[in-house]
C-alpha cells in the first residue's frame, strides 16, 4: 500500500471541525460516513490500533456531531476504543496516522489533546457518571441550553459503576442523554443476564415503537386541558403495562427509554437525536450496531479484529512477525496452558476473569473445562469477591485480572480476601509498561499497592518456567494465603518453556551471578534486562553480581543480609512505580537492619508515562538494559573518583 491510500475522501478532506458537518445535506452526510469508515480502515491497516469498535459507530459519530453543538454540548465516549471517527472529525484527521505512537495521538479520548475530548477514558463504564457530573454542573451554572451525551456499550454496561451512574441520573433532574451502543460485544462476546435482557428488547419491539409514537403524537397537541404532557405520560405508562414490560429495567431507574433503533440508519439516527434534544430530563436511547461494520472480516470475527495489528485491507491478511528461530510464547499463553495442566491434576482449581478470556488466555480453560472457568463480564469487584466466596469452600481460585484493572477492585482485595486470609491466587497480567495503550493501561502500581497489605504474598517470575513454578506453588494445599503473581504483556525469553513443575519456597530468592563490583537486585521480568546489561559490562572488565529476589513480600532476608554484607553499591530494578515499590522495600530492609550502602532505584518514575512501544517507554522510564549498564558505570566511576580524592 502506498501513501496515496491514506488520502481521505473528498468530503472528509473538507471537515476541519464538527461545524463543517452542519453544512452538509443528508446525502452528503451518508457519503461522509462512508469516507470516514474507509479512512479508518486505511490508516489502521497501515499503522495499527483498535479497529472494529470505531467502524461500528461511524453513523452514530457523524449523527452526534451533526446534531449537537460540540464542544459546547459535551460528548463522553466510554472506554474510547470506538472514538477514532470522533478524533478524525474534530481536527485530528491529518495527524491520525500517529495514533498510539510514541509522542503521537493517544489511542483514547484525552483532555490534554482536544477540547472535544471532554473526559479522559480507557477503563470502561465511567461515561454515565462523568456525563452526569457535567450535566449537574451545567444546571448549577444556569447553562440550560447545554446538552450532555454519554455513549456506552452493552459490555461496559455490565460494570457496577454504570448502574450506579444510572441510579443517580434517574433522580438528578438533569438533561442527560445516555446512548446504549448495543453490539453484543466488548473485546470478547458479552456474557450474563444483562446481555440476554438486551437481546429480549431487540427482539420485542412492539411496545417501544408504539410508546415513542404515542409520546411524539401527544406531545404535538396543545398543552393544557386533557392533552398535557403529564396526561400523556400517564397514558404511556398504562400502555406499558398492557403491551410489553421490556423497558422496565431502565424505566425503573427513572430513565426514559427509547429504541431500539438501527445504529446504521443515519437518517433515523439524526431524526431521533433531534427529537430527543427537545425532550427534557434523563433518557436512554438504545442503538443496535454491528462491531466491525463495513469490513466483512471484522463483522464475522469481531474478537480477532478488535485490535488486529497491521493487515492487508484487501485480502485481510494480518501481518505476523517473521522469525528465523523458534520464539518464546507470550506470558499470557503460558498461564493459559499451565492452568489447564494444574487443573487436570487438582480438581479444586477454578479460574475467573472479568471480560478478558482472550487477553488472559483463560479461553483455553473455558473451552476445555467450562464448568470450572468463568468470564464474569466487566466486573472486577465481583470477580474478586466471587473468588473469595469460592475460596471459603475449599476451592483454589486463580483470579486473572490485568494489573491496571485490579485497581478497580482494591477494596475487595483488602476486605474480602486479605482480612479473611483466603488463598485466592491473583494473576496480574499486563504488569509494567504495556505500550501503545498508554497510561490508563500501564500496570505501574500493583507492587506498591499489594505489598502493603497484610497476609499477602507478592511475587513475579523472571521467565516462563518461573511463572509455571509460581502457579504450581500457589495452588499447593499448604499455602493458605492470598498470592499475587504479576507478569508483563508480551513474550518471555524461553522458546522451550514447558518445563516440569517444581515448588518454589515462599520468600526465597536466588543469586544468578556472583560478582565483586556492585550488586544488581531485580524483581520479575526486568531481571532479563539486567542480564543483558551485565553481559555488556563484563566486556568492559566490570563485574556486577545479580540477584533475582522473586518475592517482594516476603523478602528473602537471608539473601539480603548476604548482599549488604558484601556490597556497598546496589542497584534495584523493577517495572513498577519507584514510589512504594520493590526498591522501597529494599531500602526499608536496609534501614531496619542499619546497613549503609549507596542504593539507586530504577523503575517507573513519579510521573505519568504516555504511550509508545514497550521498549521506548522502558527506555524513557530508565530501567532498560542500557539504563542499568549506564547506572552501574556511573556508580563505579564515582567510586573511582572518590578513591582518587582520598589518596
Amino acid at each position: 500500500m502506498n501513501q496515496m491510500d491514506l488520502v481521505p475522501g473528498p468530503l472528509l478532506q473538507t471537515i476541519e471541525s464538527p461545524e463543517d458537518l452542519k453544512k452538509l445535506n443528508r446525502d452528503q452526510l451518508q457519503q461522509l460516513t462512508d469516507e470516514l469508515r474507509q479512512y479508518i480502515i486505511d490508516v489502521v491497516s497501515l499503522h495499527g490500533g483498535h479497529f472494529a469498535a470505531s467502524l461500528g459507530v461511524a453513523e452514530l459519530t457523524v449523527a452526534l456531531h451533526h446534531t449537537f453543538n460540540t464542544p459546547y454540548d459535551q460528548l463522553v465516549w466510554d472506554v474510547g476504543h470506538q472514538a477514532y471517527g470522533h478524533k478524525i472529525l474534530t481536527g485530528r484527521r491529518d495527524n491520525f496516522s500517529s495514533n498510539r505512537k510514541y509522542k503521537g495521538l493517544s489511542g483514547f479520548p484525552n483532555r490534554y489533546e482536544s477540547i472535544y475530548d471532554t473526559f479522559g477514558v480507557g477503563h470502561s463504564s465511567t461515561s454515565i457518571s462523568a456525563a452526569l457530573g457535567m450535566s449537574m454542573a451545567a444546571k448549577y451554572k444556569g447553562e440550560n441550553d447545554r446538552k450532555v451525551v454519554a455513549v456506552i456499550g452493552d459490555g461496559a454496561l455490565t460494570a457496577g459503576l454504570a448502574f450506579e451512574g444510572m441510579n443517580h441520573a434517574g433522580v438528578a433532574d438533569t438533561d442527560l442523554l445516555i446512548i446504549l451502543n448495543d453490539n453484543c460485544m466488548s473485546i470478547d462476546p458479552n456474557v450474563g443476564a444483562l446481555k440476554e435482557y438486551l437481546t429480549d428488547i431487540t427482539t420485542s419491539q412492539t411496545y417501544n415503537k408504539f410508546k415513542v409514537d404515542i409520546w411524539k403524537a401527544l406531545g404535538k397537541l396543545p398543552v393544557g386541558g386533557h392533552f398535557s404532557r403529564e396526561i400523556a405520560s400517564k397514558i404511556e405508562h398504562s400502555i406499558k403495562s398492557f403491551v410489553n414490560k421490556s423497558s422496565n429495567l431502565f424505566e425503573a431507574l427513572k430513565l426514559r427509554y427509547f429504541g431500539p433503533i438501527d445504529g446504521h440508519n443515519l437518517n433515523k439516527l439524526i431524526d431521533t437525536l433531534q427529537d430527543l434534544k427537545n425532550i427534557p430530563g434523563p433518557k436512554l436511547l438504545h442503538v443496535i450496531t454491528v462491531k466491525g461494520k463495513g469490513y466483512s472480516l471484522a463483522e464475522n470475527d469481531q474478537t480477532k479484529w478488535h485490535a488486529p495489528g497491521l493487515f492487508d485491507k484487501i485480502t485481510g491478511e494480518i501481518y505476523k512477525k517473521k522469525f528465523d528461530t523458534i520464539q518464546p510464547p507470550k506470558y499470557q499463553d503460558v498461564f493459559g496452558h499451565s492452568i489447564i495442566e494444574l487443573a487436570e491434576k487438582n480438581p479444586n482449581i477454578f479460574a475467573v476473569t472479568p471480560a478478558m478470556p482472550s487477553g488472559s488466555s483463560l479461553k483455553f480453560m473455558m473451552e476445555k473445562m467450562p464448568n470450572r472457568a468463568f468470564d464474569v463480564g466487566i466486573c472486577e469487584q465481583h470477580a474478586v469477591t466471587l473468588s473469595a466466596g469460592m475460596a471459603t469452600q475449599g476451592l483454589r481460585v486463580f483470579c486473572n485480572i490485568y494489573s491496571t484493572f485490579m485497581q478497580r477492585a482494591y477494596d475487595q482485595v483488602i476486605h474480602d480476601v486479605a482480612i479473611q486470609d483466603l488463598p485466592v491466587v491473583f494473576c496480574l497480567d499486563r504488569a509494567g509498561l504495556v505500550g501503545e495503550d498508554g497510561p490508563t493501561h500501564h500496570g505501574a502500581y500493583d507492587i506498591a499497592y499489594m505489598r502493603c497489605i497484610p497476609n499477602m504474598i507478592v511475587t513475579a517470575p523472571m521467565n516462563e518456567s518461573e511463572l509455571r513454578n509460581l502457579m504450581y506453588t500457589a495452588q499447593l494445599e499448604k499455602n493458605q494465603h492470598p498470592f499475587v503473581i504479576r507478569y508483563p504483556r508480551g513474550e518471555g525469553v524461553m522458546p522451550e518453556w514447558k518445563t516440569p513443575f517444581r515448588e518454589i519456597e515462599i520468600g526465597k530468592g536466588r543469586r544468578l551471578k556472583d560478582g565483586k563490583d556492585l550488586a544488581i537486585l531485580t524483581f520479575g521480568h526486568p531481571g532479563n534486562f539486567a542480564t543483558a546489561a551485565i553481559r555488556q559490562l563484563r566486556t568492559e572488565d566490570l563485574d556486577p553480581a545479580h540477584y533475582d529476589l522473586r518475592f517482594v513480600k516476603p523478602l528473602d532476608e537471608e539473601l539480603l543480609h548476604e548482599v549488604f554484607a558484601k556490597f556497598d553499591k546496589i542497584i534495584t530494578v523493577e517495572d513498577g512505580s519507584i514510589a512504594g515499590g520493590f526498591g522501597s522495600a529494599i531500602l526499608e530492609f536496609m534501614s531496619a537492619h542499619h546497613y549503609k550502602a549507596h542504593v539507586i532505584i530504577l523503575g517507573i518514575p513519579d510521573k505519568i508515562i504516555e504511550h509508545g512501544t514497550s521498549k521506548q517507554l522502558q527506555q524513557e522510564a530508565g530501567f532498560d538494559a542500557e539504563a542499568i549498564a549506564n547506572c552501574a558505570r556511573t556508580m563505579l566511576q564515582e567510586n573511582f573518583k572518590s578513591n582518587l580524592l582520598s589518596q
